[in-house]
């Protein structure tokens, strides 16, 4: 398991202030704030955050020495990390998604299926994205109760039960 978890986007400037377009990726999207000051995923970098108001698809924000438009523009892209211990614990059938990535996936009868390459999410539910050299594409796998009955980080793997035909 990584220190670092993934908490937001900068989407480019907004504004000609140094205002950043930021999209939160919390569970509460105005918590990103709470974790202040956030880095960049090598740590070069860290940012002390202040919130704005909400716009289309997330908050105009500032960042402290950001001040111009193009300070801003240059940022698009960079991802904001949080440090784990800066983030409320999880109930135990709740996960990171930076803790599911590259676990290895089994069938409940324990033989390989693949690993987990991403954790998607296109509204209706989480699905893991799995690769394996048996696979000629990747596979989403539902991330629900009944497809995915045991996640154990421990031991680096999940259990899976997919849908019939699945991974043929």
């Amino acid at each position: 398991m990584t220190d670092l978890i993934c908490v937001g986007a900068i989407a480019g400037a907004y504004g000609v202030r140094g205002e950043i377009r930021l999209k939160s990726f919390c569970a509460t999207p105005e918590d990103i704030a709470d974790y202040s000051p956030l880095s960049t995923e090598d740590g070069s970098q860290s940012y002390t955050l202040t919130l704005g108001r909400p716009i289309k698809n997330g908050f105009s924000a500032r960042l402290a020495g950001i001040a111009t438009k193009e300070q801003a523009d240059a940022l698009r892209g960079t991802q904001l990390f949080a440090r784990r211990d800066q983030l409320p614990s999880l109930p135990n059938d709740e996960y990171y998604h930076a803790d599911l990535i590259g676990l290895d996936v089994v069938d409940t009868g324990g033989a390989p299926l693949g690993r987990v390459k991403s954790v998607q999410n296109h509204g209706a539910s989480d699905l893991l994205e799995v690769y394996g050299a048996g696979l000629k594409n990747t596979v989403l796998l539902p991330f629900t109760l009944a497809a995915v009955p045991t996640v154990d980080l421990t031991a680096g793997r999940i259990v899976a039960d997919p849908p019939e035909g699945l991974f043929e």
